[in-house]
């Protein structure tokens, strides 16, 4: 009895190997929507295979000390420094060496939906992380820059256990541990990435529950930077206790 095209699409969501016998059946099935549907299986699985290269190339410099027996390895990644108000929040992140899911890398790249389901697989699968938080006084006191560096180091020092080597995003810590800075390290490496998405959901939560103590700037929605709901919310309600003075055009309002 011939397959149905309806009953082979079907079969064919559930095929993730090329060699598949069943592929080659249907491969000589003259029927245009069989050949429609094979087409959309094969595309689908060179975006898959494409996905697997990247995410494997991506842990290239874990795979590095992985083979030396050094396992501890935290990648680590920060949010945070452009907003006008809120905390600046980084992240430590060290990963099994059998982690596997190919979405993990810079949360930019990321939805907010697909942010948060990351989030709760890091959260369960992860070795250990550390979170590191700075908040707004401190970085009118010391600068952002230097608030990013401290963030980074509480977040590494929240690891447990302690970390062997650390790689990072674009900075080097005042910590007596091997480390590597990678320019864009969010998306070289799957620990630097996994570090973003923790730190960028954490740090969108906080401003969410933010945005409920302070209603007016939108923190729920601009996280903090300078949309123009959050400027309108500025002018006609002033500066709240998250603000950073020392940010234009906060520093305006003084």
């Amino acid at each position: 009895m011939t397959e149905t095209i309806s009953s082979i699409k079907s079969l064919l969501k559930q095929i993730d190997d090329i060699s598949d016998i069943r592929l080659l059946e249907w491969r000589t099935d003259s029927r245009l929507g069989v050949q429609t549907a094979l087409k959309v299986w094969d595309k689908h699985y060179s975006k898959l295979r494409q996905q697997e290269k990247a995410f494997q190339k991506r842990f290239s410099f874990e795979r590095h000390y992985w083979h030396q027996g050094i396992t501890h390895i935290a990648g680590i990644d920060e949010v945070g420094r452009g907003p006008l108000a809120g905390p600046v929040i980084a992240a430590a992140v060290i990963l099994p060496s059998d982690f596997y899911n190919v979405d993990v890398i810079d949360s930019k790249q990321l939805s907010a939906k697909k942010r948060e389901e990351l989030y709760h697989i890091i959260i369960e699968q992860a070795v250990s992380i550390g979170v590191g938080v700075v908040d707004a006084a401190t970085i009118d006191d010391i600068n952002i820059y230097q608030a990013a560096k401290l963030a980074m180091t509480k977040a590494v020092k929240d690891l447990a256990p302690e970390p062997e080597v650390l790689l990072i995003d674009a900075m080097s810590l005042d910590v007596p541990i091997t480390q590597e800075s990678l320019i864009k390290g969010d998306t070289l490496s799957n620990s630097i990435g996994a570090a973003s998405i923790i730190a960028k959901v954490t740090r969108d939560r906080l401003m969410a529950e933010y945005s409920m103590i302070y209603p007016g700037y939108g923190f729920s929605k601009n996280a903090g930077y300078g949309t123009k709901e959050h400027l309108a919310g500025l002018k006609k309600r002033g500066i709240t206790p998250i603000h950073r003075l020392s940010f234009q055009p906060v520093h305006d309002q003084l």
